[in-house]
């Protein structure tokens, strides 16, 4: 479903602040297959993952979306095979705009015709069972607000408004991270629902080492830019967190130690 080839990124080039993003990314996710992402700060998750909406386009290599070559297509021209959660739960919803008009707007994102101004009453009644999935009492008040809803509310009609229309790619950024715990835990159930459902093909970038253990079908563990380890589900279900975290250490202890090595080498050879 996804597959990406030595795609490079650089940001700020030719000045003292330029980042090597990402580095000789090779990556295939398979149709249907979850696929969490952890790393350190600034290893390039987030980065990723903009990649593969569109948000920027790679300096070089490719990366191609159920066959069809999206390496120079913007955002907006990814949308029929994309949809995205963001962490913030006051991004990708129309806050003055009513619940039932928030889903509209999403039905109607992939369609050729532009939202009438009414809804039918019939696909009222179609948001209103969608919406019943929540499990938030929401199913009853399609007319209110979406802005005065709470964060976990607005975060799980989000998630819906992402899946309603099946897409072929869902990119999750750290879609729980600024949740409560509780909240958070119920969104999380709902994204593996909702995956398990309708059989997506899933990106989800995430700090949680536990909830990278628990979900998807594959972990992708990055460091400054680069593709470092890929866990199985099979290896994961032997892991702890712990175990996780070893690893970080272990890569850190790895760094110290070159970075120790190339100080005495070039206090020896000076």
């Amino acid at each position: 479903m996804i597959q990406i080839r030595n795609m490079q990124k650089h940001f700020n080039v030719g000045t003292i602040n330029e980042v090597y993003a990402l580095k000789d990314i090779n990556l295939h996710i398979k149709e249907s297959e979850f696929v969490t992402i952890i790393g350190t700060n600034g290893s390039g998750k987030s980065t990723l993952l903009n990649a593969g909406a569109g948000s920027f386009l790679p300096d070089e290599g490719t990366i191609e979306i159920a066959g069809d070559d999206m390496s120079r297509k913007k955002d907006f021209q990814r949308a029929t095979h994309i949809s995205r959660v963001f962490q913030n739960p006051y991004m990708g919803t129309a806050p003055l705009m009513t619940i039932a008009e928030n889903l509209h707007m999403a039905y109607m994102r992939t369609r050729k015709s532009l939202p009438k101004i009414s809804l039918t009453s019939a696909l009222r009644s179609q948001f209103q069972e969608e919406v019943r999935q929540l499990e938030m009492q929401l199913e009853d008040r399609l007319d209110t607000v979406i802005g005065t809803l709470s964060g976990g509310q607005r975060q799980a009609v989000t998630l819906l408004m992402a899946v309603i229309t099946k897409p072929r790619v869902l990119l999750l950024d750290e879609h729980t991270a600024a949740l409560d715990p509780k909240s958070a835990a119920q969104v999380i159930r709902l994204t593996q629902k909702f995956i398990d459902q309708s059989k997506l093909t899933a990106v989800m970038v995430t700090h949680s080492m536990q909830q990278a253990l628990d979900l998807g079908d594959r972990t992708i563990m990055m460091h400054k830019g680069q593709i470092i380890d890929d866990i199985s589900r099979k290896e994961k279900q032997r892991m702890t967190v712990d175990d996780l975290l070893d690893k970080f250490a272990e890569l850190r202890k790895t760094e110290r130690l070159t970075e120790d090595v190339l100080a005495s080498l070039r206090r020896e050879y000076a």
